[in-house]
C-alpha cells in the first residue's frame, strides 16, 4: 500500500488529472487477470497515464443469484431484471467486484477509488427500447464527467461499476460495454481499451481462425449479419461502435493475460484488434 508520499508523487505526475484511456474489463477476466497487469497499471499511473475503469461481473452475478434461488433468463443478451434481481446486481457490482478489483490495484502500489453510476447520479439512464421484455435494464442518457475528473485529479483511478439512476431514483442494471463506451463518449478520450480473455476480434480465414488486426465500424456490421461476431462479443463491439462515434479515435480489444498488455497497446504496438471509424 502507498504512503501519501507516494499518492502526493502520483498526483504531481499528472496534476491535471487528465484523463488518457478508458478501460472496460469484465468482472470474471478481472479476477483471473495475472499480478503483473496491475503492475503495469500502476506503473502508468505513476508515469502520469490516468486510466478509468468501468467493470462488470455477469457470471458472480448468475452465481449468487443462484444460491439466493432467484431466477435469471437473458434476452438477446441482455440480463432480464426483476427489482429482485436488481439487489443481487446492485450488491455483487457496487460491493464485492468493485472492492476486489480496488484491492487488486491498492495491493499493487496503485491508487485506486471504487464507485457506482448511482453515486452522484455519475451514470444516468431511461429505460432500454425493450423494457417490457427485459425489465430494469437502462440505456446511459448522460455522464456526470466532472466527478470522474474529480476523483483522477485526486491521484486516483476511478474504478466504475455499470448501475445507472434516473431522477426518480430508480436504479437500472446497464451493460458494462454500454456504460464504458458511454463514459469515454462523454469524457472525450481518443481511445478506450477492452479487456478479455481473448487475443481480439477473429475469423476464420483459408480454414484457420485469425485475428484481426484492425476493423472497421461497417466490417463489424457485416460480421454480424454474417455470423462471423457472435455470441458475448457482439455487445463488445457494439459498444465499439456506438463510443467510436463520438469523439473516441480507436477502440481496440486485447486479452488481458498478455504481458505489459496495457504499455504495449499504448506504445502504439499491434496487439488485439484496433477497431476504427
Amino acid at each position: 500500500m502507498k504512503t501519501l508520499d507516494h499518492k502526493e508523487q502520483d498526483a504531481a505526475a499528472n496534476p491535471s488529472g487528465e484523463i488518457s484511456f478508458v478501460m472496460k474489463c469484465g468482472g470474471s477476466t478481472l479476477a483471473a487477470l495475472p499480478d503483473s497487469f496491475f503492475e503495469d497499471l500502476k506503473l502508468l499511473q505513476a508515469s502520469g497515464i490516468q486510466p478509468v475503469i468501468v467493470h462488470g461481473g455477469g457470471p458472480a452475478i448468475s452465481e449468487n443469484l443462484e444460491k439466493l434461488g432467484i431466477e435469471t433468463e437473458f434476452v438477446n443478451g441482455l440480463r432480464r431484471t426483476t427489482e429482485a434481481v436488481l439487489d443481487v446486481v446492485e450488491m455483487v457490482l457496487a460491493g464485492s467486484i468493485n472492492k476486489q478489483i480496488v484491492r487488486r490495484i491498492q495491493q499493487s502500489g496503485g491508487l485506486a477509488l471504487g464507485i457506482s453510476g448511482v453515486d452522484g447520479a455519475l451514470i444516468q439512464a431511461q429505460p432500454v427500447a425493450n423494457a417490457s421484455e427485459v425489465g430494469w435494464v437502462g440505456d446511459v442518457t448522460h455522464v456526470q464527467s466532472d466527478i470522474i475528473q474529480g476523483i483522477t485529479a485526486m491521484g486516483y483511478i476511478p474504478v466504475i461499476a455499470p448501475v445507472g439512476v434516473d431522477a426518480s431514483g430508480q436504479r437500472y442494471n446497464i451493460n458494462a460495454d454500454t456504460a464504458a463506451g458511454a463514459v469515454a463518449s462523454h469524457l472525450g478520450t481518443d481511445r478506450m481499451i477492452v479487456v478479455t480473455d481473448v487475443p481480439g476480434i477473429m475469423k476464420e480465414i483459408e480454414g484457420e481462425k485469425q485475428v484481426l488486426p484492425v476493423v472497421t465500424v461497417q466490417q463489424i456490421e457485416d460480421m454480424i449479419a454474417s455470423g462471423d461476431i457472435y455470441g458475448g462479443m457482439i455487445p463488445k463491439v457494439k459498444a465499439a461502435v456506438s463510443c467510436i462515434q463520438g469523439d473516441v479515435q480507436e477502440v481496440v480489444i486485447v486479452n488481458g493475460s498478455e504481458p505489459k498488455v496495457l504499455s504495449r497497446v499504448l506504445h502504439g504496438e499491434e496487439i488485439g484488434t484496433r477497431i476504427v471509424r
